[in-house]
């Protein structure tokens, strides 16, 4: 959703109130709204859905990813998302729009109007269902974006279903408390109906284009008993594994059901980190508050953009010090007890923020070939490393460095990235003196002694031997 870090803060501490209310719409006529039974299931179960330690995923804005602007020229370039090597393809919201827009632009994507259309400045259900089929022929999965908590002020649902909707002490349905959100109208989570709707819509999606799952937004305002009943209904349509993902911080979100929460804190901590506010050890703590006392299995997306960022903070090369200093917090996120989110884009290193209220499209033209070469190397290796997908975390840090171990029974790697625009020399624990290691890019052996001399920003994703 289009929130910064005090928006998100504010809905925060309006969780009490918030809790009984949520989002979506569902424009066309529906007398009897709980209709899943009557879908029949298009296409076939994918049986390449990536375990949960095993994606990459990566967040397609359908405005922008390609001139078209549409699904047909996200599908175009499905081969250059399968070489960077993700597994999980996010779409952000493709339904049409609410009407409020912001001054000469298109509207925000999660002002919901139709729960169950495609946005015809996108293409068809048809196109849809090519795309999803052909990800599929790649080996990757597809997941739709879904907006839980609010609708459009013109979705149908407002006229039909006004008791569906959070109202205020005169009877107005409000805009999500806590937030300056003028475009979309808050839910009422008591309504059983509206709730039933709701799975309905999710679940449409899910036998009409075979999508393989959900990330879910400001999943933090929406009740878990209606994620645990929808998440329950949802997994059950399809013989496959589904990927649910929420866009929040609660643990219970697990208990609910969903694969994946979203690592907010941690990337205002890598932000703190670059820009020197912090020491690199910073990581490690916050990464420790995140994780709680949660699973060992379990994993928390992390990023070093998204739509929302990008256009609130800045890109990658904005916030974390240019080329070597973005790739440097991208080594560090996609290694640290993570799965690691890529913003398209971003692994050309493409310098300008993109508007997710308008149609601005990428220049793919502008890419800087080396940098797309090092992520892939980079998401290679992850992809091939048991330790950096399943392993534990040991940290190492200090104030200049970042520098922890993933490990497991087989595979151990160390990660070791400056953090600062300087050289400097890291002082190894006894842990690490002298240890034999292998470069995991290079292929080269490094013997680590009492200290290592790293240059402004220089990352070493190393194996041991």
């Amino acid at each position: 959703m289009k929130s910064n870090s005090n928006i998100f803060l504010a809905l925060l501490l309006s969780i009490a109130f918030v809790s009984c209310s949520s989002s979506e719409e569902n424009p066309k006529p529906e007398p009897n709204p709980g209709t899943e039974n009557e879908y029949q299931q298009y296409g076939s179960s994918f049986d390449k859905v990536a375990a949960n330690e095993d994606a990459v995923i990566y967040q397609v804005n359908v405005r922008s990813f390609s001139p078209e602007g549409n699904l047909k020229g996200v599908q175009k370039r499905l081969g250059d998302i399968q070489k960077l090597g993700a597994n999980v393809i996010y779409l952000m919201p493709i339904y049409p729009v609410g009407k409020i827009k912001t001054a000469g632009k298109l509207g925000s994507p999660y002002s919901i109007k139709d729960y169950k259309a495609v946005n015809s400045d996108y293409g068809t259900l048809e196109d849809l269902r090519a795309l999803v089929t052909e990800a599929h022929s790649k080996n990757m999965a597809v997941i739709l974006d879904w907006v839980a908590n609010h609708t459009s002020w013109d979705n149908q649902w407002i006229t039909a279903h006004p008791d569906w909707y959070q109202k205020d002490a005169s009877g107005n349905i409000t805009i999500p408390p806590g937030t300056n959100w003028q475009d979309v109208a808050q839910l009422n989570y008591t309504n059983a109906e509206m709730k039933k709707a709701m799975i309905d819509a999710m679940s449409y999606w899910v036998y009409n284009a075979n999508i393989d799952g959900f990330r879910c937004d400001a999943a933090d305002f929406v009740p878990m008993n209606f994620w645990s009943e929808a998440i329950s209904k949802i997994r059950k349509i399809k013989n496959q594994r589904m990927i649910l993902m929420a866009e929040g911080t609660r643990v219970n979100h697990f208990d609910a059901g969903f694969d994946y929460t979203f690592g907010f804190a941690y990337f205002g901590a890598l932000e703190k980190v670059f820009s020197e506010a912090q020491p690199a050890s910073y990581l490690q703590t916050e990464s420790s508050k995140e994780y709680g006392q949660l699973d060992a299995s379990r994993r928390i997306v992390r990023y070093t953009t998204n739509h929302d960022v990008n256009l609130s903070d800045g890109t990658p090369l904005e916030l974390f010090g240019g080329k070597k200093g973005s790739l440097a917090a991208f080594v560090i996120a996609s290694s640290m007890k993570s799965v690691p989110m890529i913003y398209n884009g971003q692994e050309i290193g493409y310098s300008k923020r993109i508007d997710y209220f308008d149609n601005v499209p990428i220049d793919w033209s502008t890419a800087d070939n080396d940098m797309l070469l090092e992520y892939q190397k980079i998401i290679a290796f992850r992809n091939s490393s048991e330790a950096l997908r399943k392993g534990k975390l040991t940290g190492y840090s200090s104030n200049e460095a970042s520098v922890f171990t993933m490990e497991t029974t087989n595979d151990k790697v160390l990660i070791v990235a400056n953090i600062k625009n300087k050289s400097i020399k890291y002082t190894a624990p006894i842990a690490l003196t002298n240890t034999n290691w292998k470069d995991a890019l290079t292929g080269s052996t490094i013997s680590i002694g009492t200290e290592i001399n790293l240059e402004a920003y220089q990352y070493l994703i190393l194996k041991k031997e």
